[in-house]
């Protein structure tokens, strides 16, 4: 594992037990020595499942396995599990009796349907992982089991990340004290529609499935598919919400009742936060960097501009050389397709107005920008002039360390 990001958080919250669910990690050898890569979450009967995967066409096995128990379990989960330094995907028939004979034994040791399992890998892509390996390590795991090893199981989902990504917090639903943890994992070829990122939050709140994945949606959509580290979208994408129900809070059948608002913003906070620790493990990371854009013609435009932006090589790697060459982000926004009126374009650096009515401002002094440039959090706003759509999105800067990673990544 690689030395921790310098954008790493100064300190990790502690993820207190969640009322019916136990978990724990060990070491499987699927790739890596000397560290846990199997982690196992076992789900006491009643939770339910809500779960957003990858668009990508080339998707892994657990990713197919787990849509397909999504749609045919009823939205109820018992058990959950993971690997990484092996994502099975692109690994065709073998792939699957991988997932299967998994599922198989996951089901057997949590008493379950099989449908009620999901399964998730993340790590090298077209590789073989022998279909009794990780089976034969479950019944072992499965006996190490406690509800505190939330610590344990972020730490074994990791591939390239330098740090583990945890968040934690409370909600009330109808005056109930509710707790939702989350862990995630994620460093590179991370692009919207998720990425080779995997999320797993887990709730004591009692929430039907069908409330529970429109609640997921929104929370998604405004925060891991609102960030970018290198534009490659993976075949691994996986977040799964799950709700035990053991807090006892009222049962609500909609996911608009405002008794669900302060669960609906906890939950969009603590997927924010880790996608947040996402990009700031980027990989060769050394800047975390926000894009606001204002005045598009609708929020879906002022996102696909922001991600315009926070995609382009050259924005980024002017951002690595503390370079403050607005023409870049100019350059960004026209290549978007969508709506920009170039003489009302307006963009500010760390907020310093750089220009706007479509030109430099009098008087322009380069020199703040400049120094704003060289902080490990730079901000970019962008006003488009075309109409009142507005979107925030997050990526950082590209360094000689993203090739330096990803060109040893196999060995």
């Amino acid at each position: 594992m690689s030395t921790i990001s310098p954008l790493a958080p100064a300190s990790f919250p502690e993820l207190p037990p969640i009322a019916g669910v136990r978990l724990g990690a060990m070491e499987a050898g699927i790739k890596y020595k000397g560290r846990r890569d199997l982690a196992l979450w076992l789900l006491d009967k009643g939770t339910t499942v809500a779960g957003t995967f990858t668009k990508s066409l080339t998707a892994g096995a657990p990713v197919l396995w787990c849509q397909k128990s999504l749609k045919e379990g009823g939205g109820s989960a018992r058990a959950i599990v993971v690997n990484s330094g092996n994502s099975n995907a692109f690994t065709g028939k073998a792939g699957m009796e991988t997932v299967q004979a998994t599922g198989e034994k996951a089901a057997e040791l949590a008493g379950c349907a099989l449908n009620e399992v999901y399964i998730a890998s993340t790590g090298v892509i077209g590789e073989l992982i022998p279909a009794d390996h990780i089976p034969s390590m479950l019944p072992r795991l499965h006996n190490m089991l406690t509800p505190d090893l939330w610590a344990d199981a972020g730490r074994a989902i990791m591939t390239t990340d330098t740090f583990p990504k945890f968040a934690t917090g409370t909600a009330k639903i109808g005056g109930v004290e509710v707790r939702i943890n989350g862990v995630a994992k994620g460093s590179g070829m991370i692009a919207p529609d998720m990425a080779t990122m995997l999320g797993f939050l887990c709730t004591d709140a009692a929430i039907p499935a069908g409330v529970l994945q429109e609640v997921l949606f929104g929370a998604v959509d405004r925060s891991f598919n609102a960030i970018t580290v290198d534009s490659d979208t993976s075949t691994s994408d996986t977040v799964l919400l799950c709700a035990t129900g053991k807090a006892g809070n009222a049962v609500l059948t909609s996911a608009s009742d405002p008794a669900l608002a302060e669960f609906a913003q906890v939950l969009e906070t603590i997927c924010l936060d880790l996608a947040h620790q996402i990009v700031r493990d980027g990989e060769g990371a050394s800047k975390f960097v926000q894009i606001a854009v204002t005045g598009a013609d609708s929020d879906q435009a002022a996102k696909k501009i922001g991600l315009s932006i926070a995609n382009s090589p050259l924005v980024k790697t002017a951002i690595a050389g503390e370079d403050a060459n607005w023409g870049r982000i100019v350059m960004a926004v026209g290549k978007s397709g969508e709506k920009a009126d170039r003489d009302r374009l307006q963009i500010r650096i760390g907020g310093m107005t750089i220009t706007n009515n479509g030109q430099v401002v009098d008087g322009y002094d380069e020199a703040p920008v400049a120094q704003h440039m060289k902080g490990q959090e730079i901000n970019i706003e962008v006003e488009i002039g075309v109409g009142s759509g507005h979107a925030k999105v997050w990526t950082c800067d590209l360094t000689h360390g993203y090739i330096e990673i990803n060109a040893d990544y196999r060995s």
